[in-house]
């Protein structure tokens, strides 16, 4: 029996996805990259935002439409959209056979084998009640050369425009003994780059007893293997400390990239968004990244368009981000819907706004990085090697590029390989990425 999987939303969600894989593969499944030749197709679905909502829905009534004309028995939906509509999504979608919610990803080889749909179509245990993953769950990895380790599952922060402690329950650090075993068998399997993840990565281990700091897990795991590098994603303005930040900057094998989603920069925008800080805290934050390590990279995310920013406020976010000028930067425009409780708020910015807006903020943060980047000319980095293209081309990244959100290092030489590190020297800078030959 084949089964194919589709993983949508973000790096947590692909960890999902890799667990259930795993359970799937044990329960004697064998997976094809062919939806027309799966006997069961499962989408792992987002619902964060509204067009994470339609990329999800979208997926599934294709799919739906191959299982039709296939000999494919079975369509499931996991994940946060069934876990935020509920049972409304199984009046909704008659085309899917299942659903199963995020509390209940242990359950997919049940659902697979039919063990589950006698009574309902639609299975949603308490995320807040299921187990974190443990220590002995296979995964089945989608890269050979990067994976990603999940610390935590939840959020505590209660962030107005915010789903996620809805759909993922409340914020639960995985025991440190089980992450630190996982990410001692990724290396061992060949995994070059680490890549440390969760709601809240810098918050890990304040609901474990004891108590443990995310410095001591960083460590342990930076110790494992010189030569495999991590990265923490997913940072939080207010549990990254400065003790963190030394801890990350005396490694050399952590990479010094500091992921800081700081939302806005305006105070009365982050006090109706429920962020805790002001903009003088997010500045003297990253002016103690930068005094402790001038070469750091530093990310961010943003909204714009959230209800009642007014033009004075998006002018404050906006010069903010002239003046710190990070490394890289992703903007979303404000999502609304009933279920937040952002949506009760006043003043709702039109689409219109918002999307001009955004253009403007992201065609200023392209002049930035264009600027940053050609200042990387002539120097030297590391690069791990993850594809190679036509005419002695590959692609990478640097430890200041995270996959997937930043941009790539391609490097000429007739000597690399995939999954290599190599020495470039940069050539060239485009507005993302950077050129460069292997020295």
């Amino acid at each position: 029996m084949k089964l194919h999987l589709v993983s949508l939303g973000c790096v947590r969600n692909l960890v999902d996805s890799e667990v259930m894989l795993g359970l799937l593969a044990k329960a004697g499944w064998s997976t094809t990259q062919d939806p027309g030749k799966a006997d069961i197709i499962i989408v792992n679905t987002c619902s964060f935002i509204e067009p994470a909502i339609n990329e999800s829905i979208d997926t599934i009534l294709e799919l739906a439409k191959l299982k039709q004309s296939n000999n494919c028995k079975k369509l499931i939906v996991t994940g946060c959209l069934p876990e935020r509509f509920r049972e409304e999504i199984v009046s909704a979608l008659p085309e899917v056979d299942f659903f199963l919610g995020t509390g209940g990803f242990d359950k997919i080889a049940h659902a697979a084998a039919g063990g589950l749909t006698d009574s309902s179509k639609c299975l949603l245990p308490d995320p807040n009640l299921a187990s974190l993953q443990p220590q002995n769950v296979p995964r089945i990895h989608s890269s050979p050369y990067i994976a990603y380790l999940r610390v935590a599952e939840g959020c505590d922060k209660g962030c107005t425009y915010c789903i996620i402690p809805k759909l993922r329950g409340k914020y639960r650090s995985r025991p440190f003994e089980d992450i630190v075993a996982e990410a001692r068998s990724l290396i061992l399997s060949g995994v070059k780059e680490l890549i440390l993840v969760a709601q809240d990565s810098t918050y890990y281990g304040k609901g474990l007893s004891p108590s443990i700091d995310p410095c001591m897990l960083i460590e342990s795991i930076a110790n494992i293997s010189q030569n495999v590098w991590i990265r923490i994603l997913y940072g939080h303005p207010e549990s990254i400390t400065g003790s963190f930040i030394k801890t990350v900057v005396a490694h050399s094998n952590i990479c010094s990239y500091f992921d800081i989603p700081i939302q806005h920069a305006s105070r009365s925008v982050l006090k109706r968004m429920g962020r805790k800080y002001s903009r003088d805290d997010l500045c003297r934050l990253i002016e103690k990244i930068r005094s402790l390590d001038p070469d750091a990279a530093i990310r961010t995310t943003v909204i714009v368009g959230f209800p009642g920013e007014t033009d004075k406020e998006f002018q404050q976010l906006l010069k903010f981000i002239q003046e710190i000028r990070f490394d890289h930067l992703g903007a979303f425009i404000y999502s609304d819907s009933k279920d937040l409780p952002s949506h009760r708020l006043s003043g709702h910015v039109s689409e219109k706004a918002a999307r001009e807006r955004y253009d403007l903020l992201m065609s200023g943060q392209a002049k930035i990085s264009l600027e940053n980047n050609r200042k990387r000319i002539g120097e030297v980095v590391k690069v791990l090697v993850e594809e190679k293209g036509k005419n002695n081309m590959f692609s990478g990244r640097s430890a200041f590029q995270a996959p997937e959100v930043d941009g790539v290092t391609y490097v000429n030489s007739n000597q690399l390989h995939e999954g290599c590190f190599a020495n470039a020297k940069i050539t060239d800078a485009l507005e993302y990425d950077l050129i460069g030959e292997a020295v």
